[in-house]
């Protein structure tokens, strides 16, 4: 029962991770020690495990798939991300700039801590690095703030954000802030949109099983390099959860970064200095004490 009962928690960790355009699901299972089981279990959902269903043999299915495993962990998840929804909504129109400060330090110490698990650096990894950052602060500078809210585009957003629940370095968040869909879903889970959820649920659920199988041979095969490219994705990520914005001109809905004075002289809105600085370090602070404590607990 202790062992479930941490697998929740954990899993509520990850739902929290995955509401927020910082930290990923991943990140969150990597420190605290399941990273390893929940791809092995997610991997072991194939041809032989749906034969077993299919003729009826649900203990032997269940036991395959580490299915007490699998149900704790996202139960968790789902609470988590059930039970934040509103609240990112609220912050999002009402206080944006502490709130992307707070992705801000949050997306910056999960890129350090990703990286450390680089020790010796050869010139692949600093090229898959670099590769991540431009390739991610491009996207964030061209991407549209806004995206077609048809049906099959949600699925695909599904499909593509599900990646962060098994990439220790990518949120799931960011991508769908990338995809525009970020605030459209924090919404829809808000009101409880049960047409949009159950299609975004199954892309999720799509994606979950088809992208582990390979996922987890690249992990394997190029764990560094591919490490060193997704903290080049966070890195990048930057200039899209920057708390002050103005304009391009290019076209509505997207942004450039702007200096905070520029930012209140063009909005006449206050920049909130100390409040982006103060959850700057909270969120630097949130993820060294998850590293800290993800340590004590794999002891």
């Amino acid at each position: 029962m202790l062992k479930y009962l941490l697998t929740f928690i954990k899993g509520i960790g990850m739902g929290a991770a995955d509401v927020v355009p910082g930290v990923s699901g991943g990140t969150i299972a990597f420190m605290t020690g399941i990273y390893e089981e929940l791809i092995d279990s997610l991997r072991s959902i194939d041809h032989a495990a749906i034969s077993l269903l299919l003729k009826g043999k649900v203990n032997e299915f269940w036991l395959k798939i580490n299915g007490k495993f699998l149900l704790t962990l996202f139960s968790g998840i789902l609470l988590s991300i059930f039970t934040l929804a509103r609240l990112m909504g609220y912050l999002l129109i009402h206080h944006p700039v502490p709130l992307w400060s707070f992705f801000f330090g949050l997306i910056i110490a999960s890129a350090i801590f990703i990286l450390k698990h680089i020790d010796k650096w050869r010139i692949p990894y600093v090229l898959a690095l670099v590769a991540g950052i431009a390739i991610a602060a491009w996207i964030s500078l061209v991407s549209p703030g806004e995206t077609t809210e048809e049906l099959w585009f949600v699925f695909v957003s599904g499909m593509i954000a599900i990646c962060a629940m098994i990439l220790p370095g990518i949120s799931g968040s960011f991508i769908l802030l990338l995809m525009g869909k970020y605030a459209f879903m924090m919404t829809a889970i808000k009101d409880f949109n049960i047409a949009v959820i159950v299609v975004f649920a199954l892309g999720a659920g799509l994606g979950l099983i088809s992208f582990s199988h390979f996922l987890g041979w690249l992990l394997k095969r190029y764990y560094k390099t591919t490490i060193a490219l997704l903290s080049g994705f966070m890195a990048g990520s930057l200039v899209k959860v920057w708390p002050w914005k103005k304009p391009s001109g290019l076209a509505e809905g997207i942004d450039f970064p702007a200096m905070p004075s520029y930012y209140e002289q063009i909005t006449g809105n206050d920049p909130q200095l100390f409040l982006a600085v103060l959850f700057l370090l909270i969120g630097v602070l949130l993820v060294w004490g998850l590293e800290i404590a993800a340590k004590k607990m794999n002891k």
